[in-house]
């Protein structure tokens, strides 16, 4: 039998580790603040680099709607603080830094979680929607992502309107597991992040162009049933492309989804394998 770590042996001691790393990262930020992006600009940069909105309220399997509704009040609040932000060459963004704390005191409401393996919720909750929109632009720019986690090989929701691959998401807990990436080039790069009633909107920009362009889409994707357990598998993949001749350089994996569905699978195509 596996031996439980500390975190897993009862609610009291997921949150003595779960305050341990919060301290942890809060010190190792102290260091590393001078080099975050900060600095926010009244005009948008020049260039245009990517765009693209999400849907706020997104009927996800058996989830009660009111914490969609919840989470479109948390991005509403927390859009404003990355809203506009440059981020220079040699400067990394980090979600958490900007953000901060997502408390009832700051006007935070309970909001959809991911806990595990399954959905649950606390306050706040919903962050991950920002954090995945945020990386799906980021993914097309020449910019160096530094920290990424992801909802570990599951499949949580049946589809609803997927617009991107499955595997470009996020996963986020305040403040140790962040999503940062690094401005690599000699470009000043910007986030537009707002809110309307039914998208979170998001626009990367720049002060000159890329030199690339980038698109990433998805290839072998299919359902599988393994020892009777059915899991979403998959390819992602990056194309660099010269932004002028239109030249392909290059191909890249960015990941390969082999997921754990977990909601009703009777609706879909499976492979035994």
């Amino acid at each position: 039998m596996k031996r439980k770590l500390f975190c897993e042996l009862s609610p009291l001691t997921y949150a003595i580790s779960e305050r341990k790393c919060e301290m942890v990262r809060t010190v190792k930020n102290l260091f590393e603040a001078g080099n975050f992006a900060k600095t926010r600009s009244d005009q948008k940069l020049e260039y245009s680099i990517y765009k693209h909105n999400s849907l706020i309220r997104r009927r996800l399997g058996n989830v009660d709607m009111h914490l969609q509704e919840n989470k479109a009040v948390n991005l509403s609040l927390a859009a404003p603080k990355i809203n506009m932000l440059l981020i220079r060459p040699g400067e990394t963004f980090s979600f958490w830094y900007l953000v901060g704390s997502l408390s009832e005191k700051n006007g935070y409401k309970e909001g959809l979680t991911i806990f595990s393996d399954h959905p649950s919720s606390g306050i706040g909750g919903g962050m991950c929607q920002m954090t995945n929109l945020i990386h799906w632009m980021v993914l097309h720019s020449e910019m160096e992502i530094t920290e990424h986690h992801h909802h570990d090989q599951i499949d949580l929701f049946p589809d609803f309107n997927r617009t991107i691959p499955f595997g470009t998401g996020t996963s986020i807990m305040y403040n140790y597991l962040d999503y940062r990436f690094k401005n690599t080039t000699d470009i000043t790069y910007q986030l537009v992040i707002y809110t309307t009633d039914e998208y979170l909107c998001g626009e990367l920009r720049a002060n000159k162009r890329q030199e690339h362009k980038y698109h990433i889409w998805a290839e072998n994707v299919f359902f599988s049933q393994e020892n009777g357990i059915v899991y979403r598998n998959g390819e992602v993949y990056r194309d660099k492309i010269d932004r002028r001749t239109g030249e392909h350089i290059e191909k890249k994996l960015i990941r390969k989804n082999h997921a754990r569905v977990c909601y009703d699978t009777s609706g879909l195509e499976i492979k035994a394998v």
